[in-house]
């Protein structure tokens, strides 16, 4: 009985692969496909005769590499102001009593339910009048504001599988609280923290919301906005638009090869928890 159960198993995850994959796939072949093939009907799997030219008039045509730097920049800078900011409050949750109450920990996380568009537009009006409206920074504080609630509450986990007796004995020695939080707990939550990094750039590096709003001028466009802009009125432009979507999962896939092994017992360790 049981050599049929696997083979069932293998078969139904090879079957879910496969669906997960085949969008991947058909966008790498529209990448590689002429202007004339990409509207064959039917559509071909596979192309024909591969060309590289979408790659080539993306980055010689379009402002591509400056969509990704932007991109890039807003991200990294998200995710050392969201851990920066994030990482006390957690610690704070979890160790002070007034703090940890199951009330204030369950409203942290039900900001994070709220749709992004809801604070888009009050947003707009608050960067404008305060000089932030079209730059980096307010992209950067937008994105801040939606990605610290979540932060806060799986970092607040991950603090509180650390032993309080560690503290207590670098508190005897002489410690301080930001010298114990930085030098003792950090460290010990270290898979929190690369997982919680990694879902902060995931959610900016993928914003399109507030990006839209929030930019106006063509050359502080990040990558979401920068690629819908390859459709207008008049032309599509399929094989552009894939070969752009192809290099985005580039620096995502690059991220994981090197941490997913923080990843998953940072998910792994908030899950027992």
């Amino acid at each position: 009985m049981k050599k049929p159960l696997r083979l069932e198993m293998t078969a139904l995850m090879l079957g879910v692969s496969a669906a997960m994959l085949f969008p991947l796939f058909w966008i790498i072949s529209i990448s590689l496909k002429g202007d004339t093939e990409q509207f064959i009907t039917p559509p071909t799997l596979i192309p024909i005769e591969p060309v590289l030219s979408n790659y080539h008039r993306l980055f010689v045509e379009t402002n591509f590499v400056s969509y990704i730097v932007n991109s890039f920049v807003v991200a990294t800078v998200t995710v050392i102001l969201a851990l920066g900011v994030g990482c006390p409050a957690a610690y704070a949750m979890a160790r002070f009593k007034m703090l940890s109450r199951p009330e204030f920990t369950s409203a942290v996380l039900l900001t994070y339910m709220f749709p992004p568009i809801l604070l888009g537009i009050p947003l707009f009006v608050i960067f404008s009048k305060v000089g932030l409206a079209d730059s980096y920074a307010g992209l950067i504080f937008a994105h801040t504001t939606f990605a610290l609630p979540f932060v806060m509450w799986m970092m607040r986990d991950f603090f509180l599988a650390v032993p309080v007796e560690i503290e207590e004995a670098a508190m005897v020695d002489g410690c301080s609280r930001l010298r114990l939080l930085c030098i003792v707990v950090l460290p010990i939550a270290r898979p929190g923290l690369v997982a919680a990094g990694i879902f902060t750039f995931m959610l900016s590096w993928n914003d399109y919301i507030y990006a839209l709003i929030l930019l106006k001028s063509e050359s502080r466009k990040t990558i979401s906005v920068g690629i819908s802009l390859f459709i207008d009125s008049t032309t599509i432009e399929p094989g552009l638009m894939m070969a752009g979507a192809v290099l985005i999962t580039v620096p995502v896939l690059i991220c994981f090869m090197f941490v997913q092994r923080y990843l998953v017992q940072g998910l792994a360790m908030g899950a027992v928890k």
